[in-house]
């Protein structure tokens, strides 16, 4: 009986530690196969209003891209568009959305919540960032074809460019 007891806790300790190994690292895993990144490895670009970080690619260059970014409460870009669609998946935090040039992020854009799907088409003028009153940054995971040309509508750029000025039409037509 003494024999069958220890057999079964022999048995029971080698199959119970199969059962319970730790699971791989990524990092063991082949780069050949899979790349990943995990939370601290991501190459944040520190700014004191947004971080971006570049996952894939580079929105500046011919071909397929995707970074994040970090906008910290308080802080949002001006009224822009972009020459190219992108789509957007916010991860974390309340994102927070507005359309045409008159830029008021605290009172007239719309909240967007982490899990949430967007796409900017493009030549459409918008604006977009984390509230001053969030107690968290914005995160979001952005993806698309580059080259991509954003214009900024109160920049020199902007002043005469097609869609801002059309928004510009549209908003005082109203």
């Amino acid at each position: 009986m003494r024999h069958s007891i220890v057999a079964g806790v022999i048995a029971f300790a080698v199959l119970g530690g199969v059962a319970f190994a730790a699971d791989p690292d990524i990092s063991q895993m082949s780069p050949a196969v899979m790349k990943g990144l995990m939370p601290d490895q991501i190459p944040w670009q520190i700014t004191p209003g947004l971080d971006t970080a570049y996952i894939y690619g580079n929105p500046n260059d011919p071909g397929f891209y995707v970074l994040m970014y970090r906008w910290k409460p308080g802080n949002s870009s001006r009224p822009h568009f972009h020459d190219q669609d992108r789509s957007l998946v916010v991860l974390s935090g309340t994102w927070w959305v507005g359309q045409g040039t008159h830029f008021d992020l605290e009172h007239a854009t719309a909240p967007v919540k982490p899990g949430s799907y967007m796409t900017h088409f493009k030549n459409q003028v918008h604006y977009d960032g984390a509230r001053s009153t969030e107690k968290e940054p914005a995160v979001e995971i952005v993806w698309g074809m580059g080259p991509v040309k954003t214009v900024v509508c109160d920049s020199p750029a902007g002043k005469e460019a097609g869609p801002c000025e059309a928004a510009r039409k549209a908003e005082a037509a109203k």
